[in-house]
């Protein structure tokens, strides 16, 4: 059970921070298939975005191929369901009038 509780508090830390969420939306809209593609567009380091996506890859959100030297981003099915959750959420707040 604690180990459950654990990875809750990862997945909650994890999904409660801006730029792993723009990662993961970004994958799913963006013809991006390489982590430094990644870290361009939503203006991270690199070394931060290869972190980030092996968190997402443990979680089962998206898949590596290797191909030659370079390795290819992919969404799982899970990480597209969820991508586009995110979007939605974030179009959502989007609309909302912040005017005080």
């Amino acid at each position: 059970m604690k180990q459950k509780a654990a990875t809750k508090h990862i997945v909650e830390n994890l999904f409660l921070h801006p730029k792993p969420v723009k990662m993961l939306v970004s994958l799913n809209a963006n013809n991006i298939n390489y982590a430094s593609q990644v870290a361009k567009v939503v203006d991270c380091t690199y070394s931060h975005t290869v972190k980030v996506l092996e968190m997402f890859r443990k979680l089962g959100l998206v898949q590596f191929e290797k191909r030659g030297r370079v390795k290819l981003i992919k969404l799982t099915d899970d990480g597209v369901t969820i991508a586009k959750d995110f979007d939605s959420v974030r179009k959502r707040f989007g609309k909302l009038d912040l005017a005080p």
